[in-house]
């Protein structure tokens, strides 16, 4: 879900190649929603292996990573922990929404409804410990890092950006500014066409740029200010102020207001404690217990994951495994050359 301020942050479109030579912390858990919603058979079903497994979360792990390797990204994947206690209440509701989904994908599907299913059935998405266990597997074959953070993904993400163990932190949603992010991109691992829901028509989604100074800058704000209009508009973490949204809450916030005082005007009151809330961003549950090691991709145990148990095309799957290879072996010999 993430926070609603796309409208009034500053970004810029760019293309995968501009991110050569770079490392980038990628979102695991967003990511994975987004393979398992977007990569479907037409009816809206996941892809699947013989046995009944759900696949469609491998095929964007091998088929994605493979794309921004190739184009000499370093992807690290950072994986969520647990959520704040405060968040409770949010996955309570999330939860109630796929269940009703998955009610509606089932009943659609039942009378033919092809559109109609695909529509439900994407909105009825969840993480399994198998599919976190096969992408961690996948990854590890692969020889991509991947990085199990204590508490938000996003929160760890921006940690290591910060730290400048990576360049740029990856996630759709605008959550990794709040923590401060120094850059953040967003559509990554979805980038190409993608049908507009409900409509017989496509759009080109394309990987955007966005740099937190020129956020805070463009906008006229600190950092402090980006967090009050998070809360103002609604976080994973509180449903925000009715009748408030992004562009409204820029105005309160340029005139030094904060979210209790906004929240008093509206005649609301707050669900959540304001305090905490704030606290989640500016001192986010973070680690530095963690090795970041890019390494060769094993052919044989990716095959055995892929092919063998879950059924891929092995002439597929060999193929993606030797481009980074190539890869690989490209940046040896370069650094070679460097040495010279």
């Amino acid at each position: 879900m993430g926070v609603g301020i796309g409208d009034i942050v500053p970004k810029k479109e760019v293309d995968i190649k501009h991110l050569k030579g770079r490392k980038v912390a990628i979102d695991a858990y967003n990511t994975l929603y987004q393979f398992l919603s977007i990569i479907r058979q037409r009816d809206g079903t996941p892809l699947m292996d013989s046995k009944g497994r759900v696949t469609s979360h491998l095929s964007g792990i091998l088929y994605r990573t493979g794309k921004l390797v190739e184009n000499g990204v370093k992807p690290v994947y950072v994986f969520d922990g647990e959520p704040p206690k405060i968040k409770q209440d949010t996955l309570n509701k999330r939860k109630e929404t796929r269940e009703e989904a998955k009610r509606k994908f089932e009943e659609a599907l039942k009378k033919g409804r092809k559109e109609e299913a695909r529509k439900y059935a994407q909105q009825s998405t969840s993480l399994t410990e198998e599919i976190l266990d096969t992408t961690k597997r996948t990854l590890d074959a692969m020889g991509i890092p991947h990085i199990q953070a204590p508490g938000e993904g996003e929160a760890q993400a921006t940690h290591l950006c910060k730290k400048g163990e990576v360049w740029a932190a990856s996630s759709q949603d605008f959550d990794s500014l709040l923590y401060g992010a120094p850059i953040l991109l967003r559509n990554l691992t979805i980038t190409g066409k993608r049908k507009l829901p409900g409509k017989n028509q496509y759009t080109t989604i394309r990987t955007e740029e966005i740099h937190i100074d020129k956020v805070l800058k463009d906008l006229g704000i600190t950092q402090e200010g980006l967090i009050e209009i998070g809360i103002m508009v609604g976080t994973d973490y509180n449903e925000g102020i009715e009748g408030i949204g992004p562009k409204t809450a820029l105005k309160k916030v340029r005139e030094g207001k904060k979210a209790e005082e906004v929240y008093q005007e509206k005649e609301q009151e707050p669900k959540v404690d304001i305090d905490k809330l704030r606290k989640i961003f500016k001192e986010p549950r973070v680690t530095d217990d963690y090795e970041i090691k890019w390494r060769k991709p094993d052919m044989e145990k990716t095959i055995e994951i892929l092919v063998k148990e879950h059924d891929f095309s092995q002439n597929r799957v060999e193929k993606v495994v030797k481009q980074m290879e190539d890869r690989a072996k490209e940046k040896t010999t370069q650094k070679h050359l460097g040495g010279w």
